[in-house]
């Protein structure tokens, strides 16, 4: 019986492949000799057993191919976002939206993306996240009522580029 690969797709722009890519090469090319090297070093201390250093060595070489694979599936199943068909005031993955929460919040500015390259500091969320499945499909100048895990938000869709 054959065991079948995940086939989720993730949504990115050309600019998030790119710096997966390079993220990709960093932890190959950089980080992995790094930790071999550590573990080289840990291991002249002596006996495993007792040997903190190699320890801790193991752990990020642990991490560090966990983070390649899970970049490798990332890029492998990659869905690069393409807006060219869609109507520009509607909002879709990959585009910078302005909304205010109603009654009276301030303004805020979010560009949604895939859950690959999301970063909320930099303004960019996830598709996946309450905010975004609440305004995805949605067009400027309407309001829109979706629930979040602090409560119902309703918020009016002032632009989107």
């Amino acid at each position: 019986m054959a065991i079948v690969a995940e086939d989720k797709m993730y949504p990115m722009t050309e600019e998030g492949k790119e710096k997966l890519e390079a993220e990709l090469e960093d932890l190959k090319m950089v980080q992995r000799p790094k930790v071999i090297e550590r573990i080289k070093i840990a291991r002249s201390y002596g006996d495993l057993s007792e040997n903190s250093e190699y320890e801790s060595a193991k752990d990020e070489q642990s991490m560090l191919e966990t983070r390649i694979s899970t970049v490798e599936r990332m890029l492998q199943y990659a869905q690069i976002i393409d807006n060219d068909g869609t109507d520009k005031d509607e909002i879709t993955v990959g585009k910078k939206v302005t909304f205010q929460e109603l009654p009276d919040e301030d303004p805020e500015e979010y560009t949604i993306v895939g859950a690959a390259e999301a970063d909320p500091m930099a303004g960019k969320i996830s598709n996946d996240s309450p905010i975004a499945k609440g305004l995805l499909g949605h067009r400027v100048g309407e309001n829109v009522t979706f629930p979040t895990p602090g409560g119902d938000m309703t918020v009016k869709v002032i632009s989107v580029d």
